[in-house]
């Protein structure tokens, strides 16, 4: 008796949170991604080859430093910029179309009085989990909040502080026409932390991660 083949469309959820889990981790191996959604490292492979057959997915080499050990070193895996395309992009085109719009009738004032309004709910989002878990670092706050928002945020220790690394931007593609969405990101980035930071990299300019500095209070006291 033939084996029936699994749909292809059967698979599509499982995909889609092997997905997910590349934009908040960042690049990983195949392990990793196995432990953090309890699959087999041969089931994460089979997605993973088939992603990136639709080229969603690329594999690359992992960098070594100094003397390399027995065997060799786990494949990273990234999403592309066309699996990052399938992410909340959707409405694209009609966003910008209104934001032109906007710039023509009100200038570039009404579409950053837009752009700010937009990002207010990060900080409703950030005012809630800090109340609701008051011994949180408040880096750690704003990236919960931001990866509520769709933006797959996380922190990580950096040369002068922390680094607040978003692996996603559901709106990139228009923020590459618009800045104003990303210097209201920002601001408000700035406001709820209380400190001045400097985005280091974005998404919308042709980066793989945004990246914005979070310096640590006593360099700002050096550098200030």
């Amino acid at each position: 008796m033939e084996l029936q083949q699994r749909p292809p469309e059967a698979d599509a959820p499982t995909r889609e949170r092997v997905a997910r889990t590349l934009l908040e981790l960042g690049p990983s191996t195949a392990a990793a991604l196995a432990e953090r959604l309890d699959l087999t490292p041969a089931a994460v492979r089979r997605h993973l080859d088939h992603m990136i057959a639709e080229e969603a997915v690329e594999a690359r080499e992992p960098r070594t430093y100094g003397s390399r050990g027995r065997g060799r070193p786990a494949r990273l895996f990234a999403i592309t910029e066309a699996g990052r395309d399938k992410f909340d992009q959707q409405y694209d085109d009609l966003a910008v179309d209104a934001l032109r719009f906007l710039e023509e009738t009100g200038g570039d004032a009404a579409v950053m009085a837009f752009a700010r309004k937009r990002v207010a709910g990060i900080e409703d989002r950030y005012d809630e989990i800090a109340t609701a878990e008051p011994g949180l670092e408040a880096s750690e706050a704003l990236a919960r909040a931001l990866t509520q928002g769709g933006y797959a945020a996380s922190v990580r220790q950096g040369p002068v502080g922390e680094q607040l690394c978003q692996q996603h931007c559901p709106v990139s593609h228009v923020a590459h026409e618009f800045p104003q969405l990303c210097e209201a990101e920002t601001e408000v980035i700035s406001k709820v932390l209380g400190r001045h930071v400097q985005r280091l990299a974005t998404i919308a300019h042709g980066d793989g991660v945004c990246t914005t500095c979070i310096p640590s209070t006593s360099h700002e006291r050096v550098t200030s």
